[in-house]
């Protein structure tokens, strides 16, 4: 793996834990603004063309496994 192919999963990774973060918060206090912020820019990230460029991953789908994950 190249450095650049590092760079962009651990990219991708911290916005999968940055997501399940703010969802776990969300939980217990769903009135907290900048958790749900937080929550909609990763989920805009997810959609992104950045997004493409950083992996061959459809973020569209990552997304939702990760919001079925937390349904369960």
């Amino acid at each position: 793996m190249s450095g650049y192919e590092a760079l962009a999963n651990a990219v991708i990774l911290q916005a999968v834990r940055d997501w399940r973060d703010a969802c776990r918060i969300l939980k217990s206090y769903p009135e907290n603004f900048s958790e749900e912020q937080k929550r909609k820019a990763v989920e805009r990230f997810f959609r992104s063309d950045w997004f493409g460029i950083l992996t061959d991953v459809d973020g569209r789908l990552l997304l939702r496994k990760l919001q079925e994950e937390q349904a369960s």
